[in-house]
């Protein structure tokens, strides 16, 4: 990339240049798992840990995420690292749905999917030192559906015994048949042969062949009726644990101490479900369900949502996140803790309205690591926004003191994969460099800033990558009264080497949710972009989480306004600084991102000369009736939502009022739109009702309807072909 003679910087342009640096940046993985075996004592008196991880990475020729796992081994000395290394190299992974090591490390077990003669089966196997000791075909024992394998149920834990192993899965449906099927005929068998037949033949249940049964929404569709499942080794046999209400879907269990019972969080599921992931904020509790009894007992509030119940090594205490029901999706949580022996429920970390004196702005998590409580079982690890960055924090359950272990460090985002022993693992990345695996031991309270980082994965740092966050105060009009002196930021990406008088072409990219937030990490578009010469400003305005509970509350009620304004308020300071070209703006957005891009087009029609929207929320009104997410629609709009309220045409005029659609006939830019045909959070039909509507007014517009892609477009074929077409869309009409 050089200068133009007319001072612009000269961008990438051609498509098989941008195809193959897309390709080279593609090949970075990411981390997804980490696992610490138990502390090994060699012959000579040194200790070691081995450490096993997972990473993800796309593979453009076979069009898939494969996984593959590394293994490392560290020496230490209980407190500090002598030596670490990798043992072997990768080993791609296939089938695995769930994998967990035992206790002692002895043994480990594995659900897998397998494809025998065309039908998928579902098997649970243990694996000890060596060999496979057991296999059992579970869709073949019919004692439930399919074993759930996501993040918002599924768990596969082995007791403190390691005599049993517990899972979540879809429950058993009787099989349904017509009235008309031919075994309905009266039977010509003698009665001794019917009666056996009958014992052969499954539950059917006539007439219920199509039933609708409601799921759990986008990502979720497959799960309706979750169980508990326990698998006693020593028997093989496998059964449905008893005495959970019926309007309760159970996940995220694990085993109370001396494998009395189940711990869980149950979700109420009545009136009727609604959309789960990303939504942290639905009614549900803690559970304690007796395996001696049956008796079922709830542990914590049944007004709250909670979640990512995590049984300290000690077995006393249970940790968890809980916030309020409905509202925002995401919000501030409660880090909450609940005494085993004294049933008692303290608060160890409230909700924080904005940040205190040391920075710390709350608790922004909807799922703790698996392994996250320190080996004396007095200290918590969550990782977790602040800001514009994604930090490293240690609570103090004993004191609530929160210190960041992480706030002074040149990567701006950090991940606990495990901890174990106090050996922690994590993951850090920055806009300019992919995902390092590093290894540290906790230290002690109150020296938390002595703790020293070794790295047993480097990646690749890539130079040309220039980042920064940009703070911003809105102008004194643009303050909200109910929430005034709020302030937000911004990630800018540019090219590092620039010369003096250069102007690059600005690429504005604010984030979905509205409450979530673009931390300082690795992202592949983002860093493409920026290397084939643009800038990238990707905006975290107020109602992002992150920045206190009063920033994510200022927003329901002002979107499509005081969230818009952020966005061009940030632009418009970024502009005066001289490096951009303000004839070369362009915006893209996905989900309420793409609303914020179709709500800029329409309400600064002259200013951006190239949009770019991932299923983007066009129409409030005409969305409520089709997503699985109806509360997202009243609450962002204004209105407390309840399962039983009715709409009425005030609440209705409001949603047009706030919504892209309402600004329409004034866009001029240039529209890409690109669309997942299985969308359930932002229905197909949001794209195509902008779509028409630019048609109509002949504004140029071109749809990517991508078919088996959900919300996140995030299958490796609809990525890199939306990423290709984004480029070109942007090239094309900032006229590079």
């Amino acid at each position: 990339m050089d200068l133009k003679g007319d001072g612009n910087f000269k961008v990438l342009t051609s498509p098989e240049d941008i195809a193959k640096l897309y390709r080279e940046q593609s090949l970075f993985p990411s981390l997804s798992r980490a696992d610490v075996g138990p502390v090994i004592t060699s012959q000579y008196g040194g200790k070691y840990s081995n450490i096993s991880t997972e990473w993800t990475q796309r593979d453009l020729e076979r069009n898939e995420n494969v996984k593959f796992c590394r293994q490392y081994i560290v020496f230490h000395d209980d407190k500090s690292i002598v030596y670490s290394g990798p043992s072997g190299n990768c080993t791609e992974i296939k089938g695995e749905l769930l994998s967990k090591d035992s206790p002692s490390g002895d043994m480990k077990a594995v659900v897998r999917a397998c494809t025998i003669k065309g039908e998928e089966k579902q098997f649970l196997e243990i694996w000890h030192k060596n060999s496979k000791i057991k296999s059992l075909n579970l869709t073949a024992l019919k004692k439930h559906g399919k074993v759930y394998e996501d993040d918002q149920f599924g768990c596969l834990v082995w007791s403190h015994s390691e005599t049993h192993l517990l899972y979540v899965a879809e429950k058993k449906r009787p099989k349904a048949e017509s009235y008309f099927e031919s075994g309905s005929e009266p039977s010509l068998l003698g009665d001794e042969e019917e009666a056996v037949k009958a014992e052969k033949k499954e539950d059917t249940v006539k007439g219920d062949q199509f039933v609708y049964y409601e799921d759990w929404g986008e990502a979720l569709v497959s799960k309706s009726t979750p169980v508990l499942c326990v698998l006693d080794i020593e028997s093989n046999n496998v059964s449905v644990l008893e005495g959970i209400p019926d309007n309760i879907s159970p996940g995220q269990a694990f085993w109370a101490p001396n494998d009395t019972g189940v711990v869980f969080v149950g979700w109420w599921h009545e009136p009727f479900r609604l959309g789960l992931k990303y939504c942290a904020n639905r009614r549900s509790s803690l559970f304690y369900v007796d395996l001696t009894g049956g008796k079922c007992e709830q542990l914590s509030s049944d007004s709250a949502a909670v979640c990512s119940p995590r049984l300290s090594p000690d077995l006393c205490r249970i940790v968890y996140l809980e916030c309020g029901v409905y509202g925002p999706h995401q919000q501030c949580s409660k880090l909450c803790m609940y005494d085993w022996y004294t049933k008692k429920t303290s608060v160890v970390v409230d909700v924080v309205k904005r940040a205190s004196e040391d920075g710390f702005t709350g608790i922004y998590s909807s799922m703790l690591s698996h392994q996250c409580w320190s080996a004396d079982s007095k200290r918590i690890l969550v990782s977790c926004a602040q800001r514009s960055r994604k930090d490293l924090l240690v609570v103090d359950t004993s004191t609530g003191q929160v210190t960041s272990l992480t706030s002074k460090s040149d990567m701006g985002s950090w991940c606990l994969l495990t901890i174990q022993g106090d050996l922690m693992v994590v993951s850090c990345s920055s806009p300019s460099c992919p995902s390092n695996l590093r290894v540290a031991f906790l230290p002690s309270s109150g020296s938390e800033n002595e703790v020293s980082w070794v790295t047993l994965e480097e990646a690749q740092t890539q130079p040309e990558i220039d980042w920064q966050i940009l703070n911003f105060t809105p102008p004194s009009d643009e303050d909200n009264s109910q929430y005034p002196g709020l302030d937000f930021d911004a990630i800018l990406l540019k090219p590092k080497e620039m010369k003096e008088g250069t102007k690059l072409p600005l690429i504005v990219s604010p984030h979905g949710g509205p409450h979530s937030v673009i931390v300082a990490e690795w992202l592949l578009s983002q860093a493409v972009l920026c290397k084939m010469g643009f800038g990238v400003l990707q905006v975290n305005y107020r109602g992002s989480i992150g920045y206190g509970q009063d920033s994510i509350l200022s927003l329901p009620g002002n979107i499509g306004t005081q969230d818009v304004k952020d966005v061009q308020f940030a632009v418009e300071s970024v502009l005066t600084q001289g490096d951009f070209n303000r004839e070369k703006v362009a915006v893209t957005g996905g989900s309420h991102g793409g609303f914020l891009a179709c709500h800029l087009i329409g309400q600064y029609p002259d200013f951006y000369k190239a949009c770019v929207a991932r299923n983007p929320v066009i129409n409030l009104a005409s969305m409520i009736g089709s997503t699985d997410i109806p509360d997202w629609c009243v609450v962002e709009a204004g209105f407390d939502y309840r399962t039983n309220a009715q709409l009425n045409p005030t609440m209705l005029e409001q949603m047009l009022n706030k919504s892209p659609i309402k600004h329409v006939t004034q866009v001029k830019t240039p529209v890409l739109l690109t669309v997942g045909e299985d969308d359930k959070r932002v229905p197909n039909k949001q794209g195509i009702e902008y779509y028409k509507s630019l048609k109509a007014l002949q504004v140029p517009v071109r749809l990517l309807w991508y078919p088996d892609n959900n919300h996140s477009l995030s299958k490796v074929d609809a990525e890199s072909d939306g990423f290709m077409n984004i480029a070109l869309w942007l090239i094309q009409h900032l006229a590079l």
